[in-house]
């Protein structure tokens, strides 16, 4: 009859080969570890890490305070708010938006804004150019939703 073999297995040690490992990690990532000391150096600089030691160490009270900030009734309609535009800012174009942003940067950019209002006939004479018809064409789209808007969810709560 045959004989099993006999195998022995060394016990593991797991802390051992931690520091096995730990020793090979400095040439291993030699690159790795000088620029985290050149960031972790920056971020001391910069006072940063100050600033989280302090609210690392303060974290009951700052949370205590925003709990109560989002508890009261302007905390939620701020938060509801928020969510709004941002879903408002998402649906908006692009491209839109940024014509938008060239108006505005244009309109009250370096330039003084026009103190004398124009005339009537310099007014009138305007509404021939298309872009300020197209402009006052969406303004007015504008105004008609919103007051729609406004007549469907009634008065202010």
């Amino acid at each position: 009859m045959a004989r099993p073999i006999g195998l022995e297995v060394a016990p593991r040690d797991p802390r051992e080969e931690l520091r096995k490992r730990l020793e090979e990690a400095p040439e291993q990532h030699a690159e790795a570890l000088l620029e985290s000391y050149e960031l972790l150096q920056q971020v001391h600089d910069s006072g940063v890490l100050r600033l989280l030691r302090g609210g690392v160490s303060s974290g009951g009270m700052i949370i205590d305070a925003l709990v109560g900030a989002a508890d009261s009734e302007e905390g939620i309609r701020g938060l509801r708010n928020a969510i709004i535009l941002g879903k408002m800012l998402g649906a908006i174009n692009p491209d839109l938006l940024q014509g938008f942003a060239v108006a505005v940067t244009e309109t009250f950019g370096c330039q003084k804004p026009i103190v004398e209002p124009p005339g009537l006939f310099k007014l009138l004479a305007e509404f021939r150019q298309p872009e300020l018809r197209r402009s006052v064409a969406l303004i007015n789209k504008f105004l008609e939703i919103l007051g729609s808007e406004l007549k469907t969810r009634g008065e202010c709560r």
